[in-house]
């Protein structure tokens, strides 16, 4: 037996034996009949559930899943039955992990490191994932000879965006060099113990069923699609033992290179276990090894500036200076220009800088641009994009958008010297390198004088924001003569594609009709391209041929027809990142709505993630459809089936949040005020005979509707 397969049996044969002595111990003190789950998961134990089908459910679904892992251990010379050794290993880590989640509780709350990953944030990474925001995943294992040599790749890892997990005594060692870490910043401690790495393998793999609509049960689609779709692989610091060498083949059957910097001589093998002994050159290494390029943005700004830092909280005793609407004068406004009225780059600062002594500012940012491809429904698409890359700047907090803001810049990045005209710097850059297709120059001036300032918002930005309203307002799917696909999620879905309308926006929630057609205008080739509305052979329930034929045609042949109007006949199928799903409700012969945010129980029976698990991956489920929160009040929400009377329950913060619209909708629509009080949520009950008795007694108009079914 070769000395590499060697080292991966002793580490499987290790697992196996520690797993099968933990399950009988278990079973022995808790009972086969215990219930078993990780937290906010529809995968049940997602390494064995897509592998084999099968569903853990109780302690007494174990002992059955420990023989399958001894199956896998063959100890044959041979580096393919290694590899499945090592997915044994992983099998035996995820058993290990999911024993203390018995008795309900967090395993972890004493622990540096978060433990399982619940679904939706697996959804919510999709966006990022697939834009590119993030454009790796690295898993960095162990403990270094040197601290810093571990936090300077990490650090390396966070400004190019790439989101790391951490597994050992590196979480500590990075802590230590300043390492900021949480999910917030893209680099997430999963634990101490070499099992808990199986806690980001089944990120990979429910990406699988999430996005990929990979069936359980079906290995070899589940290993074809971690390698060639989940951009990820494995840094190890300091000294190997069996068990690492063993979890390490698991990572390289999935397709995840591991590159150690323990000299390992004649055990390297080529483009999937390599010593890298220079830490200045593992993270170069590691990105080539999977073929990761980053765009690197050198800004002339004395913080870091990566997306990973767009999750920062900067808390008022950590802040500097902030600008705040509910104190002072704030505005944002993208303004198009004629070519000879923008100096390129002239970055202006009118009133006092934040060295001034001051801790509240009144702030206008007003950018004018300029270009030969330029267009005035492109100044929101540019405008919005404002709150994004101040974010990415360290040190930087903002919320908010239009006049109605707030900025927070923390004392630590006032201390490194950053100052209005960065501000001015990021904005230039970025509008440049994003919109170079339609904008050729641009200047930016940034105000904080109140009386400017004030001006600017009353006679410059105002009255913009309501002309475009007007706009918006009368942008309707019958008033444009083009809808666009959305094919951004292909990468991780590739049978998925959006149909974006103005009335309905792509389900992530991310993408509308005019930020579609900026899109086109910026990429002619790119993922958003228009579709012919001619011909349309049912207005009602939305069929168009081009629609049809786009969407075949995205979707690689998977789908023939797709309906955008109607949520029981060929609706529009969902990647897995929506924002909310909606689904059909038997007893009151409505729907459903629920965000992904909500971890509750709902009148169907079925929580977030166990509905969202009925579609996705470009899946159509008639009765089930994956959307945007702004869809919810839209006239053209399952039109088909009666529109926005249909809705009977949300949760709270979600029926909060679309109410304004929502009810605004409904009045138009169904001549009812506050309509919102007539829809359930978790407050009222959850229990679907209860929310019909609800129904009844606020008089809903569903009770009045056809069946659904």
């Amino acid at each position: 037996m070769s000395a590499l397969t060697d080292l991966i049996y002793a580490g499987s044969n290790a697992v196996a034996g520690l797993t099968e002595g933990a399950v009988n111990d278990a079973i022995a003190k808790h009972g086969a009949d215990t219930p078993l789950a990780f937290p906010d998961t529809a995968y049940f134990f997602p390494t064995i559930y897509a592998a084999t089908g099968v569903k853990v459910k109780t302690l007494g679904d174990l002992p059955a899943c420990v023989g399958v892992l001894k199956s896998l251990i063959t100890n044959q010379d041979d580096i393919g039955q290694a590899l499945n050794a090592g997915l044994a290993t992983a099998v035996g880590a995820e058993i290990i992990e999911g024993l203390k989640y018995v008795g309900g509780g967090d395993p972890y709350a004493e622990d540096s490191g978060i433990g399982f990953v619940p679904d939706p944030i697996i959804r919510s990474l999709g966006v990022p994932l697939v834009t590119g925001d993030i454009p790796g995943v690295a898993v960095v294992l162990g403990k270094a000879d040197n601290a810093a040599d571990v936090a300077n790749v990490v650090k390396d890892y966070q400004s190019k965006g790439i989101m790391t997990f951490m597994i050992g005594d590196c979480i500590e060692q990075a802590a230590a060099e300043g390492v900021k870490m949480g999910l917030e910043f893209r680099v997430v401690p999963l634990g101490h113990d070499v099992t808990s790495v199986i806690h980001v393998v089944t990120v990979a793999i429910r990406a699988a069923l999430i996005f990929g609509n990979v069936q359980a049960g079906d290995l070899g689609a589940l290993l074809k699609y971690t390698k060639d779709r989940v951009p990820a692989f494995v840094n190890t610091f300091g000294p190997l033992n069996e068990v690492v060498v063993s979890a390490g083949a698991g990572a390289i059957a999935l397709g995840f290179p591991v590159i150690v910097d323990q000299d390992i001589g004649d055990l390297q093998v080529p483009g999937a276990l390599e010593y890298v002994g220079d830490h200045a050159e593992t993270v170069k290494h590691s990105l080539a090894m999977r073929n990761i390029k980053i765009k690197v943005k050198e800004l002339p700004i004395p913080v870091a500036f990566a997306a990973a830092f767009e999750g920062e909280i900067i808390r008022k005793n950590d802040m500097q200076v902030e600008f705040w609407s509910s104190k002072n004068v704030t505005c944002e406004l993208v303004t198009m220009r004629e070519m000879d009225q923008v100096e390129d780059h002239k970055i202006t600062i009118v009133g006092p800088d934040i060295d001034s002594g001051e801790v509240e500012y009144p702030i206008a940012t007003y950018i004018e641009v300029a270009g030969a491809k330029m267009q005035k429904d492109f100044e929101s698409v540019i405008e919005r994009k404002i709150h994004a890359w101040f974010n990415y700047m360290e040190g930087v907090m903002h919320t908010g958008q239009r006049n109605q803001i707030r900025i927070r810049i923390s004392k630590d990045a006032f201390a490194k010297g950053l100052r209005m005209h960065h501000f001015g710097e990021v904005l230039y850059y970025m509008i440049m390198d994003e919109f170079d297709a339609v904008v050729d120059k641009c200047q930016v001036t940034l105000v904080t004088d109140p009386a400017e300032a004030k001006r600017i918002l009353d006679e410059e930005a105002m009255p913009a924001y309501n002309a475009r309203d007007d706009r918006l307002g009368s942008l309707t799917d019958e008033s444009v003569d083009q809808f666009y696909t959305c094919t951004l999620c292909q990468s991780f879905a590739p049978s998925h594609c959006c149909v974006v309308t103005p009335e309905r926006l792509g389900l992530c929630g991310a993408v509308s009709w005019l930020d579609a057609k900026a899109t086109k205008e910026l990429n002619d080739a790119g993922p958003c391209q228009p579709i012919s509305k001619e011909g349309c052979t049912d207005p009602v329930k939305g069929y168009y041929p081009d629609v049809d034929r786009m969407v075949h045609e995205a979707s690689h042949g998977a789908l023939e027809h797709v309906s955008l109007y109607s949520i029981m006949e060929d609706p529009m199928t969902s990647c897995g990142c929506f924002e909310c799903i909606c689904g059909i409700e038997p007893f009151s012969n409505g729907l459903i709505i629920v965000n992904r945010e909500y971890k509750g129980m709902t009148p169907t029976g079925m929580t977030f993630g166990e509905l969202a698990s009925m579609t996705g991956g470009g899946v159509q489920t008639p009765g089930f459809m994956g959307h945007g929160r702004h869809f919810i009040a839209s006239k053209k929400f399952a039109a088909a089936e009666g529109g926005v009377a249909r809705i009977v329950w949300m949760p709270k913060e979600l029926k909060d949040d679309v109410a304004p619209r929502l009810n605004a909708t409904a009045k138009e629509m169904l001549g009812i005020d506050d309509f919102c009080s007539m829809i359930g949520d978790e407050t009222v009950t959850t229990d679907p005979e209860e929310l019909l008795s609800f129904l009844t007694e606020k008089g809903h108009p569903v009770l009045g509707l056809d069946p659904l079914m």
